[in-house]
């Protein structure tokens, strides 16, 4: 039996990860700008096209459906002529894997960055991720992939996280950000976490309470929770060395500013 589910699992995997269409979307950044700002330990989110992105999206009322995360050119190349393997992300099919920045040169992208993260730790939360390449996930689970061949179903807003996170086998973990959540758990870095209230027990202090941190199961967590999380900067690649927005190169490069009439407009205070 463990066969035939495991077959039957694969099947929905290759399903699963197909587009849905052509893409036709172009990147808002260029490959060059992106690799110049991204950081060791930055997470890569990326707008996918496929249809479990399709349903990551509507589930989790979000942008983006993938996360990955940059370690930089640490890992040798096997061919001179390869492209350096520089993210590191977990895949339905292939498991853990590393590949290169030009795997989402045509898609979307942000750039999360943990703030305050020493170096110490910035380079703890790499070597977990690599430590873990060639990890496959056990796709027996039919129910786990199962849920995604109706990517809109009618699943009321507050319902919708609780659906993708409902069962906890390893398609479920590959799908969500688990790995790179596991990986800034270990260092103890936040990011979403349950926050408790605990009120003073000082009478002096009878207005004051305490704010208790508590880390949410790292099954939990999806791309969006780091784009969200008060924890990561968004860096924008454009503007992050200097943005000037005269020197944009626009098609009607002869109009000229300068030459368009300025009329004020009283604005009567009655």
């Amino acid at each position: 039996m463990g066969q035939v589910t495991e077959f039957v699992g694969r099947g929905l995997a290759r399903f699963l990860t197909k587009p849905v269409r052509q893409s036709t979307q172009v990147a808002t950044i260029s490959q060059e700008k992106l690799a110049t700002a991204l950081q060791p330990g930055d997470v890569l989110l990326v707008e996918g096209n496929t249809r479990i992105s399709v349903a990551i999206k509507y589930l989790t009322q979000s942008t983006w459906s993938h996360a990955a995360l940059y370690i930089g050119n640490v890992l040798p190349h096997s061919a001179p002529w390869q492209l350096p393997q520089v993210l590191i992300e977990a895949d339905l099919k292939e498991g853990v894997r590393a590949i290169s920045l030009a795997h989402y040169a045509q898609m979307h992208t942000r750039i999360c960055r943990p703030v305050g993260l020493n170096d110490e730790d910035r380079r703890r939360v790499v070597d977990y991720v690599i430590a873990r390449i060639g990890q496959q996930y056990d796709l027996k689970h039919i129910f786990d992939l199962v849920r995604y061949l109706l990517p809109t179903l009618p699943v009321p807003t507050r319902f919708r996280r609780r659906l993708l996170a409902l069962g906890s086998g390893d398609p479920t973990r590959a799908i969500c950000s688990t790995l790179i959540a596991q990986a800034f758990e270990s260092v103890r870095y936040p990011i979403l976490p349950e926050i408790q209230r605990t009120w003073s027990d000082n009478p002096m202090h009878a207005d004051c309470y305490a704010e208790i941190y508590h880390i949410r199961h790292h099954s939990l967590y999806t791309p969006r929770d780091f784009d969200i999380s008060p924890f990561f900067d968004i860096i924008k690649p454009a503007i992050e060395n200097g943005f000037d927005y005269r020197s944009l190169p626009w098609s009607d490069a002869t109009h000229d500013l300068k030459q368009i009439p300025y009329k004020s407009t009283e604005i009567n205070a009655d």
